[in-house]
Formats: C-alpha cells, structure tokens, sequence
C-alpha cells in the first residue's frame, strides 16, 4: 500500500482542521472544527501515527492575535480532540509575516525539516495534508507524500492550479483522507 511506511502525519491548521476564515483565527471563540476532523485525528492516533500540525500564523505579525491568544486556540482544539479521543502530538507555526522572506514559512522548508529532525524521521516517512499550494510545494521540497483536501482553500487551489496537482491524491475533507489512509 501506498502510505504503510508512514509514521508521521503533519496536519496544516485552517482548511484542513478547522474552518478557516480571510479575516484569520483571532480566538478561541472563532475556532470551529471541520465536520470529521477530529475524529479523523484520533483515528489516526489510536492506529500508531504522529500527528503534527505545521501552520502559517502571520495574524501574529499583523498584531491580529498574539502568542498567548494563539496558546488558547490551540488548547481548545487539543481539549476538543480529547473529547473525540483523539490529540496533536505538537505544534509548530510560523508567526511571520509573507513579506518577512523567513525559512520557516511555508512553502519554505524550515518548519517541516524542524518536525523531521524533532521525530527523526526521514521525508519518505512522512505526510502531509494541506489545502493550499504552498503545503503541496513544500511537500514536494522536502521529499515527503502529500494529499490536498478540498476544504478551506482547497477547491480554489484545485481550480486555480490543477495543472500542478497531477498525480496529488485530493479528498473532500480530512476525514476522508484518513480514511483512505487507513485503507
């Protein structure tokens, strides 16, 4: 099968988590999970993968939301996973804003080879499931299998840039990646 030597599986945030919004996840009060996708997250956990979510957060450097604010997003997506059972095994985001020209912004590798290097893991062991171009890029940067969802900018990225997402496997959402994966 195409993904059994997988062990670690690096989620993007908005799009693909969570419902994502042009005017950025300022709270926790305007986090909303994507119908599935916690409980395609713990099902991940309970069959043995790492799961890690890599996220561009430049609402930070727009003083959108800060550091603090964004800690309090990201616990009560775990506390929201625990309650389906499931839970990320890290976080690592990028506070930079696109015109800061840092490594760690995707499509730049820095954050991905952070994650490999923390696991050790090589790229052929790992997954990635975005919605955007820059997480199909970076992917494909680094060496590791990618999958892009329709969610969140998905279908746009599909519209506008089909021509590159040959031979990409596409899923509505997460939940239906995963259970492909599992599969």
């Amino acid at each position: 099968m195409q993904y059994d030597n997988i062990k670690l599986i690096i989620l993007d945030r908005d799009g693909v988590i969570n419902e994502d919004s042009d005017q950025y996840i300022k709270s926790p009060k305007e986090w909303h999970a994507i119908s599935g996708s916690l409980e395609a997250i713990a099902k991940l956990n309970k069959t043995g993968y790492k799961v890690v979510v890599a996220t561009n957060q430049s609402g930070i450097a727009r003083n959108f939301l800060t550091v603090n604010i964004l800690s309090a997003i990201h616990k009560k997506m775990q506390n929201k996973l625990a309650k389906s059972g499931g839970h990320i095994d890290d976080i690592f985001y990028c506070p930079h804003h696109p015109d800061d020209n840092c490594m760690c912004r995707k499509p730049n590798p820095k954050m991905l080879l952070d994650i490999l290097n923390k696991y050790n893991i090589n790229a052929n062991k790992c997954l990635l499931i975005g919605d955007s171009l820059k997480d199909i890029h970076v992917a494909k940067k680094i060496g590791c299998k990618v999958i892009l969802v329709k969610t969140g900018k998905g279908n746009k990225t599909l519209r506008e840039y089909s021509h590159e997402l040959k031979n990409i496997p596409i899923f509505e959402n997460l939940a239906e990646a995963v259970n492909f994966i599992l599969n």
